[in-house]
């Protein structure tokens, strides 16, 4: 189980990823597509063309971390972005929906409070 200290911010490269890269490569893709260095915090996140493997990558302190997955079956689902986006945003709670096979069409938020909104 991956557990994630809240809140994070996720990164989702919306382009696909050749993942037999490794740290250097995919520190280099987040800072194309998220316009972030990996070590400002957050967690980058890489699928390949048919989205059935999967990479998190991290700033962990001292160092950066990858964290690899492989479906048997089945694939991730991305989540809506605008047509040209090279990468979007996503709530820790979206990345988990992702990783679970949970539909995300077929999620709906319930009305929340958000500083935002009070405008």
């Amino acid at each position: 189980m991956l557990s994630l200290a809240l809140p994070v911010e996720v990164f989702l490269c919306l382009e696909p990823t050749d993942l037999r890269c490794g740290f250097d490569r995919l520190t280099q893709r987040a800072a194309e597509h998220a316009r972030r260095n990996v070590r400002n915090g957050g967690l980058y996140v890489f699928l390949n063309r048919r989205r059935d493997r999967l990479k998190l990558l991290y700033w962990d302190m001292d160092g950066l971390a990858v964290w690899y997955k492989r479906l048997e079956a089945g694939t991730y689902q991305l989540p809506i972005a605008a047509k040209d986006a090279k990468s979007t945003t996503l709530v820790p709670d979206e990345l988990a929906l992702i990783l679970s096979g949970i539909d995300l069409t077929s999620v709906r938020r319930r009305k929340r409070f958000s500083a935002t909104s009070e405008k």
